[in-house]
This record gives C-alpha cells, structure tokens and sequence, in this order.
C-alpha cells in the first residue's frame, strides 16, 4: 500500500464514443463530476468538440468548445464552424492521422485531447486538487480493429492524447470489468456475473466473479473473459435514419435521365444523414446544385424538396435528437410516433417495436454471437451465472434486453445506472490499485 502522502485522487474516466464521464472514488462510494451548462446540470459530458474562427483584434483565432457547449455553440452558430465527434472510433485507423480544419492540419491527437484536458479541468474545479492520474475505460475490441496490432496502436493514439491533454500517468481497464467493480460495490456476498457494457460505438462483455471475498483476488484469477463488437446505439440509430426516416425524403425516388429512370439522388447522399455530425458537410455548392438538379427530375420532387430543406437549414442534430427519441419510446411501448418539426420540415411518421427490430435483427445476431461465444471460450454454462449486469443506453432496448433474459431468466438481468456505472467502476478500480 503507497503511503498517505502519496497517494493522487483516485479517478476514473470513461471517455466513451459518444458520451463520456468522469468519477472521484472515496471509500466504497464515488462522486461524478458534473457539468452545467445552459440545457442544465448532466453527469454524461457529450464527447464533441466544435472549432470556430473569431476575429479579434482584426485577426482570426481558431477557437474551441467540447461537450454540451460545443453542441450550443454549434446550434447557435449563424455560419457554422467544424463539428467533429466519434473520434474514439478512429483510434485504430492508421490511414486517418488527423484532419485540415479552416486551413490548419490537427493530428488526432490533437483533436482528441482538447476534450481530455476540459474533463481533466472541470474535475479539478469540482473536487479542488490538481488531477494528473487516471484509471481509463477502454473497450474490449475498439471500433475497426481488426488485429492486436491495430488494438495497440488505438491505446497507444489514445495514451498520446491523455498525455497532450496533462495527464501525466493513465492506466487502462476493460470497460465490462469497470461497470463490474461499480455492481460489486452494492454486494455483501459472491457473484459469478456476465457485465453487458453497451456503448455508442461498441458492445462489450465479460464473464468474472465478484464479490467481498473474491475482491481479495488478483485481477487475473477474478477475470474469466471478454469479448466485443463494434456495434451498439449509434448502428441502431442509423437503422431508424436508414428505414423510417431516409424513405420520406427521397431516398427511394426515383428521376428521369433522358430514356432512364434511376434513383434521383446517389446513396452516398443519405448515407451522411446517418450520423447527425455529416449532415454538415453536405452543405456545399456543389451537393447543393445535386439536390436541385434531382428536384428537377424527380417523379416525386416534395420529398427531395424536404431533404433540400434538410440540408440547408443544417438539421441534423434535431434530427437525430427525434431519432433517439422514438428509440426511447419504443423501449416503451409496442407503438410510437416519430415526430420532427423544425424550420419548414414536418415529419410524422408511426412505427412499431416489431418494425424496428426487424431493422436491427442483424445487430441483434452479432450480439447474441459475440454472448455465446463467451460462454463457449470461457466453458461457462449459461445457468452458472448469477447475473447479468447490463449498462448503457442500449441496455433499455428490449430485444437486447431479450438476448440476456432468455439466456440467464429474466429474474437474474439487472441494471444499472445506463450512462456512468463505467466511470464510477474506474475509479474504484484506481481506488483498489493504491491500496
């Protein structure tokens, strides 16, 4: 055990895909840092980050906001700046180092760390000590990962950014085994568990025992296995885009070229409506005067004319805030309403579970895969397994949800909290390494 002087704030980070959180552990409990800004106090900071040039002083400044403000300061922006999120799922990809934004080359790396240094200050601000160490989630196999190499070379990216962002030491935990030490927490007795980590970008599992005894084992006897996919909520917000929503602005209208009819828009086009952040990038002359060429030879010219309106007013955010909406009320209901109405655009479109599980079936088989698997390699019989702690806000949908009741009964699933077990489960593991 280090001594008493020595000992730094026991922090744990979850820096997630699309949203990420940060905890303070002391004891047996944890504290979150929390963010306040003007939609109002969140524990879940956004992981955005949006670049603006200002004039000041008769020059331009490139400047910088992450988090809930990035995504205020975007939508209040009258000509917008760069919007840039989901870098986490880039880590592994060796071909994109970094990016030109408003005529300057940032690496990554760059990018990346402005958001690490922000949540390194807002922690410090909240529990009033410098905060230099960090236990930080990673996931078992990161988005395009297709070999340990590449599984290295993404914790490596991820390890320069910590360190650009004044981290000066950082540690790396599974996120399953994170959200594991936050469940273990609540326990007076032993547990064989399956953690389902839920993400933006990935899913997430793994099979150990927990529990006050099994605490005093070393990490390696504790652990039985982990397995992932690159797959999660944003592959289930795209399926919504995709199906319900893509269909109503033209995706399957079709134009007359000379003796031909072929789609009037190109498929690349639609493609970008499925992550909110792309739809600006269609914002261009060029994609403009695309747009009106189709509306002018489309058999049906009001669904472009509303993909148009789409575009131009730079909808995408609102778009997929009324996406993530009609998921939440599908988690609750058999039926639900998509609703979106902003500037001139109104959409309302009805749709059932059963329709959107059909759009998710081939997510939903790589989940159940990616469980089995686990089970197998580990030799672990389903009914061995005392629960099933499941986290994220996948976690509330219910054919996932069906995955894991149906394999382990569905008085054995529980939940925890969706959005933060993983940070709190950090930093309790930071806690347990001083000791």
């Amino acid at each position: 055990m280090k001594s008493t002087q020595s000992l730094s704030p026991a922090i744990g980070i979850d820096f997630g895909t699309t949203n990420s959180s940060l905890a303070l552990a002391t004891g047996q409990s944890s504290e979150l840092v929390r963010f306040v800004s003007a939609a109002g106090c969140t524990e879940s900071f956004r992981s955005v980050l949006y670049l603006e040039n200002h004039r000041e002083n008769g020059r331009r400044r490139l400047q910088s906001w992450t988090g809930p403000w990035a995504i205020e300061q975007y939508l209040e922006a009258e000509h917008k700046g760069r919007l840039i999120q989901s870098l986490k799922s880039y880590l592994p990809c060796r071909t994109l180092t970094g990016t030109e934004v408003m005529g300057r080359h940032y690496t990554l790396e760059d990018l990346t760390s402005r958001m690490l240094a922000d949540l390194r200050l807002h922690a410090e601000r909240q529990f009033g000590v410098p905060v230099r160490e960090a236990t930080v989630g990673r996931p078992v196999r990161f988005v395009g990962a297709e070999s340990d190499e590449d599984e290295s070379y993404a914790l490596d990216r991820l390890r320069q950014s910590f360190k650009l962002a004044g981290w000066e030491r950082v540690e790396f935990e599974m996120e399953p085994v994170a959200a594991a030490y936050a469940y273990e927490s609540t326990l007076d007795h032993d547990e064989l568990i399956l953690i389902g980590d839920f993400g933006g970008g990935t899913s997430d599992f793994s099979l150990l025992h927990v529990g006050p005894a099994t605490k005093k084992k070393r990490k390696s006897k504790r652990v039985l296995g982990n397995s992932g996919v690159g797959l999660a909520g944003d592959a289930f917000d795209a399926r919504i885009v995709r199906k319900l929503v893509s269909p109503k602005l033209g995706s399957d209208t079709l134009a007359r070229s000379g003796k031909k009819i072929l789609p009037a828009v190109p498929a690349w086009i639609y493609a970008n409506l499925e992550r909110w952040h792309y739809l600006s990038f269609l914002r261009t002359r060029q994609v403009m005067e695309l747009l009106k060429s189709a509306l002018a030879r489309a058999l049906d010219p009001e669904k472009i004319e509303s993909l148009i309106m789409l575009v131009d007013e730079d909808l995408g955010f609102q778009l997929h805030q009324a996406v993530q909406r009609v998921k939440f009320e599908l988690s609750q209901k058999e039926r639900a309403e998509f609703s979106f109405h902003e500037g001139g655009l109104a959409l309302r479109i009805t749709v059932t579970r059963a329709e959107f599980e059909g759009w998710i079936a081939t997510e939903l088989e790589q989940i159940e895969q990616c469980v089995d698997g686990l089970l197998a390699a580990t030799g672990v019989d389903a009914r061995a397994v005392d629960r099933a702690f499941l986290t994220g806000g996948t976690s509330f949908v219910p054919a996932v949800r069906r995955i894991f009741e149906t394999r382990f009964g569905k008085e054995r699933v529980r939940t925890g909290n969706e959005f933060t077990s993983v940070a709190s489960g950090l930093a309790l593991r930071a806690l347990e390494e001083q000791e």
